[in-house]
């Protein structure tokens, strides 16, 4: 990103955080996180390997809505990342070259024009600097799993830093029993893309929550709960056109995922599982993969 962008990074920062409602007045809300793996999914060690989300959520007492003013509430979000080729000591020519992310973001939510909107920035980390190509070797090694050639290694995403600005708008609409809601979101930094797609959800549990969505799949988990026992089945899909991307040399114009997942809330405790595809993204990529996505939360 050049000076321009990294100034209206900062802009937007500051415009969060000085905002009327300052820290000090605002309350805790909530908390969620989700990991995904391709081992949970197609069982494949390879492309969008493994990757994690969380957040913390500070405003107004919740009222089962979002509030209109920008900056009310205040999402503190954490993501991880680990991409690969599909084989991690003998890549096939063309594969998509080893990357490790790590971001620290800073979003409000808020209501634009009926709109459930959010708007912020993400501070990207690439490379070894990130610590994750470490991890990942050692959960290798206790697991006797073949770990990144020197290679590999030698032609990973180098370390970086990226500025980067993220925003999402939809709207839910009651479809009998169901709940459809339609979303654009948007990315600038580390990738540059536009997105659409929709989300269908079936059964109580979301309803009047926060959600959140994360980068890799597109599947939202849970911050603001409600805590009232039920289960939801929820399916979406979206289409990107993709502009840029650090994270591959020769990047497809277009990427497109599939979803579904199951949210359950119990008395002290709640859950979810889903399984995403994600189509190819790169040229010379032979197939799409699925990942599979789990959270748990137990409350004692």
């Amino acid at each position: 990103m050049n000076r321009k962008g990294i100034q209206v990074v900062a802009v937007v920062l500051a415009a969060l955080l000085c905002l009327p409602g300052g820290a000090s007045a605002r309350e805790f809300l909530g908390y969620g996180r989700q990991v995904s793996n391709d081992f949970l999914g197609d069982g494949k060690d390879r492309w969008h390997t493994g990757s994690a989300s969380a957040s913390r959520i500070w405003g107004d007492p919740w009222l089962g809505r979002l509030p209109q003013e920008f900056g009310n509430i205040l999402e503190l979000r954490i993501a991880g990342e680990i991409m690969a080729p599909a084989k991690l000591r003998r890549p096939e020519p063309g594969d998509r070259p080893y990357a490790t992310m790590l971001s620290f973001g800073l979003h409000s939510h808020f209501d634009w024009q009926g709109l459930e909107t959010s708007l912020g920035s993400d501070l990207v980390l690439t490379g070894p600097m990130t610590g994750l190509p470490w991890l990942q070797e050692t959960v290798h090694d206790w697991l006797s799993i073949s770990s990144a050639s020197a290679r590999v290694r030698a032609a990973e995403v180098p370390d970086g830093v990226h500025p980067t600005l993220a925003f999402e708008t939809g709207r839910g609409y009651a479809i009998g029993a169901a709940r459809l809601r339609p979303f654009l979101s948007g990315r600038w930094g580390d990738e540059t893309l536009l997105r659409a797609g929709a989300d269908v959800s079936f059964g109580p549990v979301g309803i009047a929550e926060l959600l959140v969505r994360d980068r890799v799949t597109g599947q939202r988990y849970r911050v603001v709960q409600d805590k009232a026992p039920g289960a939801a089945l929820v399916v979406g899909a979206d289409y990107a056109y993709v502009h840029d991307t650090i994270y591959m040399p020769r990047p497809r114009d277009t990427r497109s995922r599939v979803r579904a997942g199951v949210h359950v809330q119990l008395r002290r405790g709640s859950g979810f599982y889903g399984l995403t595809w994600m189509g190819p993204e790169f040229e010379g990529q032979p197939e799409g993969q699925v990942v599979g996505t789990a959270r748990l939360k137990f409350e004692f």
